[in-house]
């Protein structure tokens, strides 16, 4: 097993063709206009079609300024917090769903152990829905070996330090993220676990590999200055599918023209990467972005042997990344960009 990062050959030069006909990066176009930012808003919502409708909720107008923390929005957190989970549920043969209704979890089973990809929002998240949720998979918790924080959002991370003190996986994130977690956060909560003490880092486009797996680490900078998406391989019905996580969605960040931009730059860049490997699953660290709760419950009621609705193809991988960019794009402009 692989217990350093290392590069991975060629992905540098798919990065380099990230811009796919039809928009150019965010930096390159001219002063937004009303009109303008409604072309751009009409482009996501042909994009989006009737599947992606979720998505579109990043067109709505944003609040110029970050969030602050307040006891209203803790207890808000606290609301979203209790709302019922869905079951754990395997999703792909070697790929599962340990997370709440609010923040997702997910599992990669490798021949060499667990990689968790989030740790949701505290200890108590961490113990009843990811140990108890791999429990009542069959799978054991003391396995994990990794646990990979997409963000270095307390929703994310807030359950690692109670998983690392009871198991000792490594945990992984980007340099800047973990300035953050360490430094000064973008946001705070008392709902949320303390940061877990700094460990592993990556850069973009190292691989670590464990077992039989090899994770591809993207530096999708824009919800944070770290934000990581990997790419992974699923199995099912003895085919293989490239795979990535999403790692971070929504436009909390404000009038941050550098932010939307890297955003912008991101979407096109995976967006050519769904069309060239291909990419054929693309899930979310928030269930209200990819849909994952719905389509857990369609996959328990057909049953085995029926298709399985996260393996939409890269034509919507594509689209989803259209959408996402197109309403960053317009909510850019909304702020003057």
């Amino acid at each position: 097993m692989t217990s350093t990062p290392r590069q991975r050959v060629g992905l540098a030069s798919l990065a380099c063709a990230a811009l796919l006909a039809g928009c150019a990066p965010l930096a390159t176009q001219s002063i937004a206009t009303p009109s303008s930012i409604d072309a751009h808003v009409e482009r996501a919502q042909q994009a989006a079609g009737h599947d992606l409708r979720n998505l579109l909720r990043l067109c709505e107008p944003q609040p110029r300024e970050r969030a602050t923390t307040t006891a209203a929005r803790d207890e808000n957190l606290r609301k979203l917090i209790a709302r019922p989970a869905p079951s754990p549920t395997q999703v792909f043969e070697n790929f599962y769903f340990v997370g709440g209704d609010f923040v997702s979890a997910w599992i990669l089973k490798t021949s060499a152990g667990l990689v968790l990809f989030d740790a949701l929002n505290n200890a108590a998240e961490a113990r009843e829905l990811i140990e108890g949720g791999l429990t009542k998979l069959g799978l054991d918790p003391r396995e994990i070996k990794y646990i990979v924080v997409t963000h270095g959002h307390g929703d994310h991370y807030g359950g690692a330090q109670y998983l690392v003190e009871k198991y000792h996986p490594h945990v992984v994130a980007t340099d800047a993220d973990w300035n953050m977690m360490h430094g000064k956060l973008e946001f705070d909560s008392s709902v949320w676990g303390p940061a877990p003490a700094r460990d592993m880092s990556v850069r973009d486009g190292e691989t670590l590999t464990v077992g039989d797996a090899t994770i591809t680490f993207l530096v999708t900078a824009g919800h944070t200055l770290g934000t990581l998406s990997p790419m992974f391989d699923v199995r099912a019905g003895g085919r293989v599918y490239h795979a990535v996580l999403w790692g971070g969605t929504a436009f909390n960040f404000g009038k941050d023209f550098s932010r939307f931009a890297s955003y912008v730059d991101n979407t096109e860049r995976l967006r050519a990467l769904a069309a060239t490997m291909p990419i054929d699953v693309l899930v979310s660290n928030h269930s209200e972005w990819d849909d994952s709760i719905a389509k857990m419950n369609a996959l328990r009621a057909a049953g085995p042997g029926t298709g399985n609705p996260f393996l939409t193809g890269s034509r919507v991988v594509q689209r989803s990344m259209q959408v996402m960019g197109e309403c960053a794009r317009a909510q850019a402009g909304r702020f003057g960009y």
